[in-house]
């Protein structure tokens, strides 16, 4: 038998798609979203997700903690938010490579852009990562469209830029809650494709600010 494919010493117990060959418990576990990329379907990456460690933030740590995001106004917005979680989602998916860092950059950009627009500039702000930017790009044209479509129905523009930035500003927390922080870890895009299962997105609720 031929031995792990990452360690190449001991005995492999399990196949790896991510590597494309058979792997050892131990590589599995150390190496799991570091040095390896792993597919979100792989079996052991989503028992893994079960008994992972998450970071506890408390309010006063939330990312831009100066903007009051309630859980009625998330309640009420709930639409729109599916909206962006999918449009992250679908960005991350398209752009090769692309993991929970380059999103966070993406958001990052989003609420300095929306934080301008409040001062009453118009300034996109854009982030140097290609990866990011490239998630930026492709929810800039989903946001864009959809307030066509709104338009196009009522004749208003209906997304207010604070609400924008509100939910914005809501994703980032939860991305910072739900974020395992490995180099090549994808544990808030994978909350994310589960963003219509209330059982899962139901924890992030309580990343709040009033």
């Amino acid at each position: 038998m031929e031995p792990c494919k990452l360690c190449e010493t001991r005995r492999p117990r399990r196949y790896c798609p991510g590597v494309g060959g058979d792997i050892c418990p131990r590589c599995c576990g150390e190496q799991r979203e570091v040095t390896v990329s792993c597919p979100f379907e792989c079996p052991y990456l989503v028992e893994a997700r079960r008994f992972e460690k998450l970071p506890e933030l408390e309010p006063e740590d939330w990312p831009h903690k100066d903007i009051e995001v309630s859980r009625s106004f998330i309640e009420e917005r709930e639409p729109v938010l599916a909206l962006l979680a999918a449009l992250l989602v679908e960005g991350a998916e398209r752009t090769r490579g692309a993991v929970d860092a380059d999103v966070a950059e993406a958001l990052e950009a989003m609420i300095r852009t929306y934080r301008t627009r409040q001062t009453g500039l118009v300034y996109e702000t854009r982030p140097n990562n290609p990866l990011a930017a490239a998630i930026q790009q492709h929810m800039n044209a989903g946001i864009a469209q959809l307030e066509k479509h709104m338009a196009e129905r009522s004749g208003l523009h209906l997304i207010r830029d604070k609400d924008m930035l509100g939910l914005l500003v809501y994703l980032r927390r939860v991305l910072g809650q739900a974020s395992n922080g490995r180099r090549l870890g994808r544990r808030f895009l994978h909350v994310l494709r589960g963003f219509g299962a209330e059982s899962r997105l139901g924890p992030a609720r309580r990343i709040v600010a009033g």
